[in-house]
């Protein structure tokens, strides 16, 4: 999920109701219950709060930051007496340049690491390159919609097309035929 306005506290609380974990990149402004602006909560962790780890290959091998993590603590209202997820905080600082910091907030099981969130977080990178890739092999930009349901079939339309794409590079590359080819009837 990407950095948006519209989830501030309520609507993070949709997937939270559902037992739906999350790791959202969010603003440095954004604020953290119980404790402030994120960047400023950073700011204040120690040196050795900050761990080199790997959130996943790119292109040009590993991606490397270092990354803290901070538990926040439940909210009692919302969560109830015995809570099955934990929130936290996230920040990601560039190795080179240590004045880049990403933020994210993130919502997952009791028993899910900060590795585990870390990866999670790194997904943006493949998610991202998929929808460039789509939007240059399949066309997924060019449209003049303007109603939910045409942009839903457009969208549908592209994405089914981009698989498509996908299964008959990896059967090329297999030599094997196409042993049940269809197509929707408005999908071209």
């Amino acid at each position: 999920m990407d950095r948006c306005a519209c989830w501030r506290g309520q609507m993070r609380r949709m997937p939270e109701e559902t037992g739906l974990g999350y790791v959202l990149a969010v603003p440095k402004s954004q604020q953290v219950p119980h404790f402030g602006r994120i960047d400023h909560l950073f700011l204040q962790a120690p040196a050795e709060a900050w761990e080199r780890r790997s959130c996943g290959d790119g292109a040009k091998g590993p991606r490397v930051y270092h990354w803290a993590a901070l538990q926040i603590t439940s909210i009692e209202d919302f969560d109830g007496e015995m809570p099955t997820h934990q929130r936290w905080a996230l920040a990601r600082r560039s190795i080179s340049k240590p004045e880049e910091i990403a933020y994210y907030l993130a919502y997952a099981p009791l028993e899910t690491t900060v590795e585990h969130l870390v990866r999670v977080a790194g997904m943006r990178w493949a998610i991202e390159e998929a929808f460039q890739a789509t939007k240059n092999e399949c066309g997924l930009d060019q449209y003049e919609i303007r109603r939910y349901t045409g942009w839903m079939r457009h969208i549908t339309c592209h994405y089914r097309r981009r698989l498509h794409t996908i299964e008959a590079a990896t059967r090329e590359s297999e030599h094997r035929p196409d042993p049940n080819h269809y197509t929707h009837p408005n999908c071209p």
